[in-house]
């Protein structure tokens, strides 16, 4: 089984800061770290590879320094990684985000399963799973809490066809969907807990020979990658003034109760 892991390099700190130009993330200088519902992604392609074999590859988009993230995938159990880098991606947002990623992985060749993190903690738009799918037209389920049952027989990267039963967690219960292979999946982190990286696998780690794809190798359509390829547009970003006035309600559940319905008379008048 081919399994492919869509990762994003965010930073470590709450303390972000914004490029008031482009209004877009400043990494340089930021520790960063992979986005953490992405090391679930990680772990459940590592899973699969250890139950059906095949090889698992984790793909990233951003600056050189996001190689780090890359390493750290591969010292928990990933086959290869490579990075999408080029000046020409920079400042793109979910949807020129998501076509870059679809070039990419189009380079890579045959996969059967493509898994991604459900959101980025640094946008949590949980956005650019779905939009690789639609660029590459294949099936996608989001949410996924737990992989049920796995059909490699004929996998697509031998030209056949596989499939898959998932549990996709809902706001209530769960829905139980099959879908064919190729497909791509975006995970919940109640779907396993990862992995601690091995001695041995930091070792691999560090000596791995990490990929690089630029604009040159994948050959995009130039408007519709980077700020030129985005639709949306960051026009400001502020923080907002700090709430002022206010106050607490003390007492029992009918009193405080009766105090509010109080105080909303008054505004209303």
């Amino acid at each position: 089984m081919n399994i492919i892991v869509c990762i994003k390099q965010v930073p470590e700190t709450t303390e972000v800061r914004i490029n008031p130009e482009t209004n877009t993330l400043i990494r340089d200088g930021v520790k960063s770290i992979i986005n953490p519902f992405d090391m679930y992604a990680i772990e459940e392609g590592v899973r699969l590879k250890e139950r059906f074999g095949g090889k698992v590859t984790v793909l990233t988009m951003g600056p050189p320094q996001a190689e780090s993230v890359l390493r750290d995938a591969i010292a928990v159990g990933a086959d290869e990684g490579i990075l999408v880098c080029d000046r020409a991606f920079a400042g793109s947002d979910t949807w020129a985000t998501s076509y870059t990623l679809s070039g990419a992985i189009k380079k890579i060749g045959a996969f059967d399963l493509i898994i991604c993190g459900k959101q980025a903690s640094d946008g949590d738009t949980a956005q650019v799973g779905p939009g690789i799918s639609t660029h590459l037209d294949i099936p996608q389920v989001t949410y996924v809490k737990k992989i049920e049952e796995v059909s490699t027989e004929g996998g697509s990267a031998s030209g056949g066809k596989g499939t898959m039963r998932v549990e996709r967690m809902m706001e209530e219960g769960y829905e139980i969907i099959e879908t064919p292979l190729p497909a791509l999946f975006t995970v919940v982190k109640e779907i396993n807990e990862p992995r601690i990286p091995s001695l041995k696998g930091m070792m691999r780690a560090k000596s791995a020979k990490i990929a690089v794809l630029t604009q040159k190798e994948l050959n995009l359509d130039p408007q519709a990658i980077g700020l030129c390829g985005s639709p949306t547009q960051v026009v400001k970003i502020f923080t907002p003034p700090q709430r002022t006035g206010g106050q607490m309600l003390s007492g029992d559940n009918q009193e405080v109760a009766d105090k509010l319905v109080e105080l909303l008379k008054l505004e209303i008048s």
